[in-house]
């Protein structure tokens, strides 16, 4: 059996899947992270982001919500010269938009997390998929939490990259159903 995607065991790309891909995520900073990435990777391979992933770590305290939140301008402007991280101004200053409206729903929910797990009902949604070309782009779940954080003002949550950010948190598990992590992820 094959993995879903990650090409040779030992890379980046198939440890990313091996180990992180679809498992359950509930730290709000772990899920702002995946967040941030998942909007810089727009447009881009998840592994070149993958790559980068360390510099934005450093770049932007670890995905500390309130210390992103805090950063002023000139300190995004700085990070526009790191070559280390996907030098483009919007997605740069969207972490910072983003990382202020996820304080927001922290205190109106008690957390990032409870609100985020709210569209899928707190439990993983668990799909048996054949092949990858069976496996949807977007959801009507995904379309609804996108829906909600942009009306809240975030930036970079599309539909699409929000199904993206589930499936990567763990709230769907899109391992197909030969790939030898999917039983590995329903524990």
């Amino acid at each position: 059996m094959e993995r879903c995607f990650g090409g040779e065991t030992g890379s980046l790309y198939a440890n990313y899947h091996d180990y992180e891909w679809g498992v359950p995520v509930h730290n709000d900073n772990r899920l702002f992270e995946m967040l941030t990435l998942e909007g810089a990777q727009a447009g881009l391979s998840w592994e070149t982001v993958l790559k980068k992933r360390e510099a934005y770590q450093a770049a932007f305290y670890n995905f500390d919500i309130k210390k992103v939140a805090a950063m002023s301008d000139a300190q995004l402007r700085k990070l526009m010269l790191n070559q280390n991280l996907i030098r483009n101004r919007l997605k740069i200053f969207s972490t910072r938009k983003n990382a202020c409206v996820a304080l927001d729903i922290q205190k109106e929910f008690g957390s990032f997390n409870n609100h985020l797990w709210s569209f899928v009902s707190h439990k993983t949604t668990v799909n048996y998929w054949k092949s990858n070309d069976e496996v949807p782009v977007q959801s009507d779940e995904s379309s609804a939490l996108s829906k909600d954080l942009k009306k809240r003002g975030m930036s970079f949550v599309g539909p699409t990259i929000i199904y993206a950010f589930m499936q990567a948190i763990g709230m769907v598990n899109d391992h197909l159903a030969d790939c030898p992590s999917k039983k590995i992820k329903l524990i």
